[in-house]
């Protein structure tokens, strides 16, 4: 098995391609050990290795985000060595549904959330997948766009200008009644 490194914007996550669907559909986040037991066996072994802080899974990538403590190059054999390890086992990437659940609110403007979601899965969602990570909706109150960032988003020194100039840019030119985008914890 082959298993391709991608560098990301954000310098404490990695993104791996190991050549096969990961969750195919969907993604899933797991900011600690806890969040990911008995969710995804996958993520738990990542956790184990010392220096793992986060664990994002997407269709065919997996980001992982390390601590300041630890350099990439001792890190990156060792989460090589599980991913690899995980998938010759055959061992399943979750336990029961994939993909993780998202609350949202349409703050009374369905049809505005509808061309908010459909303008993110179509223009920015591909391009942050791309970087490791992805963007989730959470809600549309009072003209502001309320979005999450995962995995190798997440604490990333750029997603701030990704959030204000480029997707609050991007939604305000094709949807008058939206007027800011806010970053949101996940």
């Amino acid at each position: 098995m082959f298993i391709q490194t991608e560098s990301t914007p954000n310098p404490a996550t990695l993104k791996f391609l190991p050549g096969r669907d990961v969750l195919g559909i969907g993604t899933a986040n797991f900011p600690s050990l806890e969040e990911a037991r008995g969710k995804s066996p996958l993520a738990e072994a990542l956790f184990g290795i010392g220096g793992v802080t986060q664990v994002f899974l997407g269709a065919d990538f997996i980001s992982v985000t390390k601590d300041d403590a630890r350099e990439w190059q001792t890190l990156k054999p060792q989460v090589l060595g599980a991913i690899m390890d995980h998938f010759t086992m055959g061992a399943p990437v979750m336990v029961g549904e994939a993909g993780t659940e998202h609350t949202e609110d349409d703050g009374g403007h369905p049809e505005v959330v509808a061309q908010i979601k459909e303008l993110l899965d179509a223009r920015v969602r591909p391009a942050v997948a791309q970087d490791g990570g992805d963007i989730v909706f959470r809600r549309f109150e009072d003209g502001v766009v309320y979005l999450a960032m995962q995995g190798a988003c997440a604490g990333c020194p750029s997603s701030t200008a990704t959030l204000k100039m480029g997707i609050e840019n991007m939604l305000r030119h094709y949807i008058p009644e939206v007027h800011a985008v806010h970053p949101v914890p996940y």
